[in-house]
């Protein structure tokens, strides 16, 4: 069975082409901006311009601009192919891409950037299954927050004594969660929208 993978819901965008657990194709780049302009060349240079018989994205949390052009990305190749659409945890990719590179951790702490100054935070066992709630913190709350010894993500902790993992989540990455149940193809934003409703006098 062949899988498109689309990752964009952090400053980096990539698409990963399986066939099983077996990668054909793929891309990833550190862009920061402008993925909506990146993903569909992306997915075209792919063998059969990616064409699968399933699509997993990452749903979050992230970038809520990246979040939606990933699903909105997905929900129409899915509907032109009639294949399913499928979603998968931003922090347990990163965690699994971390216990991947450290076998020996029984537990890793992720840390993505959330903006405003705010980063998502969760704890993850050795099979990438989250220990608890996944909440968005400030920075200065990380040490109240982190107890592993072993960290992952966007931002470094620096503490000593501790192992720091620097990475974004990547489809081609998306193996290590084969086995893991698939989430909805629905956003995770992990924090409220900044937009508000206005309020309308009557």
């Amino acid at each position: 069975m062949r899988t498109l993978v689309i990752d964009t819901a952090t400053k980096a965008c990539s698409v990963a082409l399986f066939d099983g657990d077996n990668l054909i194709a793929s891309r990833f780049e550190v862009i920061g901006r402008g993925h909506a302009e990146r993903l569909l060349p992306f997915i075209s240079q792919m063998p059969d311009k990616g064409r699968a018989d399933q699509i997993y994205v990452n749903v979050g949390p992230g970038s809520f601009t990246g979040i939606r052009i990933g699903l909105a990305a997905a929900k129409a190749l899915g509907l032109a192919w009639s294949v399913p659409v499928h979603g998968y945890g931003c922090l347990a990719l990163v965690a699994a891409m971390t216990v991947s590179e450290y076998p020996d951790a029984s537990k890793v702490d992720v840390l993505m950037t959330g903006g405003h100054g705010e980063y998502f935070f969760g704890s993850f066992d050795q099979a990438s299954e989250a220990l608890g709630e996944i909440k968005s913190i400030k920075a200065e709350h990380v040490g109240s927050h982190s107890t592993a010894k072993l960290i992952a993500g966007d931002f470094d902790v620096g503490d000593a004594g501790r192992i720091w993992f620097d990475t974004l989540p990547d489809a081609r990455k998306w193996h290590l969660l084969r086995h893991a149940a698939p989430l909805k193809p629905s956003p995770v934003y992990g924090r409220p929208p900044d937009a508000k409703p206005a309020m309308v006098a009557i």
